[in-house]
C-alpha cells in the first residue's frame, strides 16, 4: 500500500496554435501554472489533451518542450498508449529516457472482444522492448472509451510476470466499485481514481489519488481538498471541488475544460481543439463562467 499523501496529477489540456499544431509555448506556461497552483505532477498526453489525435512524433516533440522549458521530468507520467504497439515502444522508450517517473499506458482499443491473452501480450511486448529496471508502467483504464478492459485478473497476470515494473493504475471507468477492488487486492500498486469527488474514498482505502481532467481548471481546489482531509474542513472542500466538477459533467468535457482555461487566463488561444472536436457553442458560455467562478483565484494551497 503507498505510505505517502495522496497525489493529484492532471492530465494536461494541449494547447494549438492558429494553424492547428501543437503551441508549445503555451503548453509549458499551463504546466508550469498547474504545478504552481498545487499538483503534484502531471499525466500529460491522455485523453483530456487530445492524445489520440496527436502523431508520435508531436507527442514527443511536446514532452521535449515541457522537459526544456523547465518541467521537473520526475513529476510527468505522459500517456502513450496506442492501436500500434511500435507506436506505444516507442514513446515509452522516449519517455522513459527523458527520466519521466513512469508511462500512463492504454491497450491497443481499435479491436473489441480481444482476449485477454492478446491485451497481456501487448503490454508485454512494450515493457520486454523498453528493457530497462527503472521503466515504470500505470495501466490506464476507461473501457468506455477505449472498450478494452484492464481486469483484475490481469493486473494479477502483469503483476506476476513483471512485479517491478507495474506502478500503478488510473480507474476512468467511473465505477467506484472497480476502484476499491484494485486498491484491495492489488496494495502494492499505486491506483488514482478520475475524480477529485472519490479523493476522501480512495485515500481512505489506500489509494494513491486523483489523475482528473478538471484539475486543468481547480488544482488549487483540489490540493486544498488532499490537505484538508481529516480536517474539520473536509467536507466543505469536498463541496467545492464536486461542485466545479458537477459543471463540467453536464459539457462536452474536452473542450469545455478548454474553454474554461481559455477564460481563466484570459487567453482565447487556449480554447483551440483538434477535430472531431469543435468549439464550445456560445449557448455554454455562462456554464464555463459559473466553473470559473466556482474555481477561484488559482493559488497554491
Amino acid at each position: 500500500m503507498t505510505t505517502r499523501s495522496p497525489e493529484l496529477f492532471v492530465p494536461a489540456i494541449t494547447p494549438f496554435d492558429e494553424r492547428g499544431a501543437v503551441d508549445h509555448r503555451r503548453l509549458v506556461a499551463h504546466a508550469h501554472g498547474l504545478l504552481a497552483a498545487g499538483a503534484h505532477g502531471m499525466a500529460p498526453f491522455g485523453t483530456t489533451s487530445e492524445a489520440n489525435s496527436l502523431s508520435v512524433g508531436e507527442r514527443t516533440a511536446a514532452l521535449e518542450a515541457l522537459v526544456s522549458g523547465g518541467i521537473d521530468a520526475s513529476v510527468l507520467i505522459p500517456g502513450t498508449g496506442c492501436c500500434a504497439v511500435a507506436d506505444t515502444v516507442a514513446l515509452s522508450s522516449h519517455t522513459h529516457g527523458l527520466g519521466c517517473r513512469g508511462v500512463l499506458m492504454l491497450p491497443p482499443f481499435y479491436y473489441k472482444g480481444v482476449p485477454e491473452d492478446g491485451v497481456f501480450a501487448a503490454f508485454a511486448q512494450v515493457i520486454e522492448a523498453v528493457a530497462s529496471p527503472t521503466f515504470r508502467v500505470y495501466l490506464y483504464h476507461i473501457p468506455q472509451m477505449s472498450g478494452v478492459p484492464i481486469t483484475l485478473s490481469l493486473i494479477e497476470r502483469l503483476l506476476k510476470a513483471y512485479p517491478d515494473t507495474i506502478a500503478g493504475l488510473k480507474d476512468s471507468s467511473g465505477n467506484w466499485d472497480n476502484t476499491r477492488a484494485v486498491i484491495e487486492a492489488f496494495p502494492q500498486i499505486d491506483t488514482y481514481s478520475a475524480s477529485e469527488s472519490l479523493i476522501p474514498q480512495n485515500a481512505a482505502a489506500g489509494g494513491a489519488g486523483c489523475i482528473s481532467a478538471s484539475a486543468n481548471v481547480n488544482p488549487a481546489g483540489i490540493r486544498r481538498l488532499i490537505e484538508g482531509l481529516g480536517t474539520p474542513q473536509e467536507a466543505a472542500l469536498l463541496d467545492q471541488v464536486s461542485a466545479v466538477r458537477k459543471v463540467f459533467e453536464g459539457l462536452p468535457l474536452i473542450p469545455a475544460i478548454k474553454a474554461a482555461v481559455a477564460l481563466q487566463r484570459g487567453d482565447p488561444a487556449f480554447a483551440r481543439v483538434r477535430p472531431p472536436f469543435a468549439p464550445l457553442a456560445g449557448t455554454f458560455d455562462a456554464a464555463i463562467d459559473t466553473a470559473v467562478r466556482l474555481a477561484g483565484p488559482q493559488v497554491a494551497a
